[in-house]
């Protein structure tokens, strides 16, 4: 990286400030910093991230060979990221110093105490987007600093709704429309998700049900709102796509990688997933049948414009780590707005600062960032809860029993209000 980075003397007295917060933010379980919390450290990250991460470390170990950063890297799919996270917390372990979280963790490790409170006034938290700073809050304190931010887009063939003479859907019933009689007529299935039994297919229901101006917990997050007319309206609309059949039973088995693939190779009409699919499909090669034919918009709902789950990363430090210091400007270089461009270009990672998404020259490069950034500003967070990985587990669980017509819409939506209050009170 050819850019400036702050002398390490200027840092450290911008960080006195901040060391007795850490020292506070420690005492929940973690053990207490080295002498001047300066040194080497690591970084916890899932591998399917590290690509664009290279230089940026390179970049960093050069200014400061004392203060090295090691890449860390975790299982790729989600669950099994927050199970060695937690495993290794639990032992109180110093092996982790920043951690690459799922928005949806916050929670669950600030009061647990495995991470500690960050100085809100040395980041530029009111030049990111909102609802991404949201996610790094608990009780009321910044846990963590947005990395990226993250929303749904539907993507479509272009080419076929063309010839179709059709316009990309903007309701449900447009939707269901297009993939029940139009996909067909030139060989595609209709429409692709991640509806798997993972975390994917929360993030999928989330979205449904908020589209439809339902929750699956209130605000606050302490009240169990899943057991409602607009919940059972959001599930219907998944279950008659399978029954209809333009679901496939086929995306049953879809993750994100698996449903990108199969739109790829040409076998959809529509997919839902996420904006670093652009990327991929934007290069022409071998199995990509869909260069050049396919575009996108925002995802729909009932009635107009849907609501997509608030995905993303945010970067944390473990009340573990010997080095905090040093944890806490690497965080600050890594969130910096020259790496935050860094990260979309090369690794298509949505960013948080706000200005980068009307940068005229990224958006040429990027033209779904406009429709992205009102997607980001409409989302909803999934429930933030201190055991949110049972809460997920529950609620796939009972989404993929009604998918498969095992129950119900109306029962498993009953049964998964039933075992969210559980969880609750034995969280």
């Amino acid at each position: 990286m050819r850019r400036a980075v702050p002398g390490i003397a200027a840092v450290a007295a911008g960080l006195l400030l901040a060391a007795g917060c850490m020292s506070a933010g420690a005492s929940p379980g973690g053990s207490a910093p080295s002498t001047n919390g300066i040194g080497p450290i690591t970084l916890a990250i899932g591998k399917d991230n590290p690509g664009w991460l290279q230089g940026v470390i390179t970049g960093w170990n050069k200014q400061y060979p004392n203060q090295k950063v090691t890449l860390l890297l975790l299982p790729e799919a989600s669950n099994d990221q927050l199970a060695e996270l937690v495993a290794n917390l639990q032992a109180k372990s110093d092996e982790y110093d920043v951690i690459d979280m799922d928005v949806i963790w916050t929670a669950e490790f600030a009061s647990n105490g495995w991470i500690i409170p960050l100085p809100e006034s040395q980041f530029p938290l009111k030049d990111f987007l909102k609802p991404a700073v949201d996610t790094a809050m608990y009780q009321g304190r910044l846990y963590a600093v947005p990395d990226y931010s993250n929303a749904d887009l539907l993507y479509y063939r272009k080419d076929i709704l063309a010839k179709a003479g059709q316009q990309p859907p903007k309701t449900w019933a447009q939707l269901a429309k297009l993939a029940e009689t139009v996909a067909p007529k030139y060989g595609l299935d209709g429409y692709a998700g991640t509806f798997a039994a993972y975390e994917g297919l929360t993030v999928n229901f989330a979205s449904a049900v908020q589209s439809a101006g339902g929750s699956i917990m209130s605000a606050d997050d302490n009240k169990i709102t899943v057991d409602s007319p607009q919940a059972l309206e959001g599930l219907k609309f998944l279950v008659n796509g399978f029954q209809q059949g333009w679901i496939p039973k086929v995306a049953l088995t879809y993750e994100e990688e698996s449903s990108q693939a199969a739109f790829e190779a040409g076998k959809f009409l529509f997919l839902d997933n996420w904006p670093d699919v652009y990327a991929a499909l934007s290069v022409p090669g071998p199995g990509n049948d869909v260069y050049g034919k396919f575009w996108f918009t925002a995802l729909p709902g009932p009635h107009g414009p849907g609501s997509s789950s608030l995905g993303g990363a945010n970067l944390a430090i473990s009340a573990y780590s010997q080095h905090q210091r040093t944890a806490l400007n690497f965080i600050k270089y890594m969130t910096d707005l020259a790496n935050e461009k860094e990260m979309l270009q090369r690794g298509s990672f949505p960013p948080v600062w706000t200005q980068l998404y009307t940068n005229p020259a990224l958006i040429r490069s990027y033209p779904y960032l406009p429709v992205l950034e009102q997607a980001i500003n409409s989302a909803q967070p999934r429930p933030a809860i201190s055991n949110y990985d049972q809460a997920s587990l529950a609620i796939s669980s009972s989404v993929y029993q009604a998918l498969t017509r095992q129950k119900a819409p109306q029962q498993a939506l009953a049964e998964m209000a039933a075992q969210l209050s559980q969880i609750i009170r034995d969280g």
